[in-house]
């Protein structure tokens, strides 16, 4: 590799990088209060239609994260109509986070009649057959937190699935997927991986944000 980092050393960043780096982010996350008092003291323009499309997906969001799933796949189809037609990987994970919530409350035949009806077409395709054995897999637990599958139950999935919808979201309105700080964090990674390489070292040591951030 022909880059030598060491000849942008001198080379400052603008505060406008800066502040559009963390409106991106703000605006992904659906940050709003956060958002206005940052326009605010940075004296940056307000995202135009920003503001409203940041309240619907916070409110999908919210649901996927407090569980309620069959109120976020209808917020979704009113925000992006095909989106879960057309990404079945998604959609299952949405209803799969319902079916953890009826095991959850012990509600056996519920669950049992919910995966017949609602999971289980989607086991034609053997990734999602592979997905659909591991919840399943819950209900041969009495106490389903001491399955082998009990990451299921957790706020992580739920946060896993928040965060994959979030992104679909904003894919399908054509907006970025993936903050500009993601990106810039990518991007560093993966430079660093290739100097390391020219340079022929074997070992490339962990990424870290804090770090970075400090310079």
């Amino acid at each position: 590799m022909d880059v030598d980092p060491r000849h942008y050393e001198q080379i400052g960043i603008k505060d406008n990088d800066i502040h559009n780096i963390v409106l991106s982010y703000l605006v992904h996350n659906c940050y709003r209060e956060t958002l206005e008092s940052f326009v605010d003291c940075t004296g940056m323009p307000e995202p135009a239609d920003y503001i409203e499309d940041m309240e619907k997906r916070k409110g999908i969001f919210c649901c996927v994260l407090e569980g309620n799933a069959l109120k976020a796949i209808e917020l979704t189809e009113q925000v992006a109509c095909d989106l879960l037609e057309n990404n079945k990987d998604l959609h299952f994970d949405l209803l799969s986070l319902h079916f953890v919530e009826l095991v959850c409350a012990k509600k056996c035949t519920e669950a049992l009649e919910f995966a017949q009806n609602k999971l289980m077409p989607f086991g034609k395709e053997q990734k999602l057959l592979e997905k659909l054995e591991d919840f399943l897999s819950l209900l041969a637990y009495e106490e389903p937190e001491k399955s082998p599958m009990f990451h299921l139950l957790g706020s992580e999935y739920r946060q896993h699935v928040a965060d994959k919808l979030n992104r679909a979201i904003l894919a399908h309105r054509n907006l970025p997927s993936y903050t500009a700080v993601e990106r810039l964090i990518q991007q560093t990674i993966v430079v660093r991986q290739s100097l390391n390489q020219d340079h022929g070292k074997d070992e490339i040591p962990p990424f870290s944000l804090k770090d970075f951030l400090k310079g």
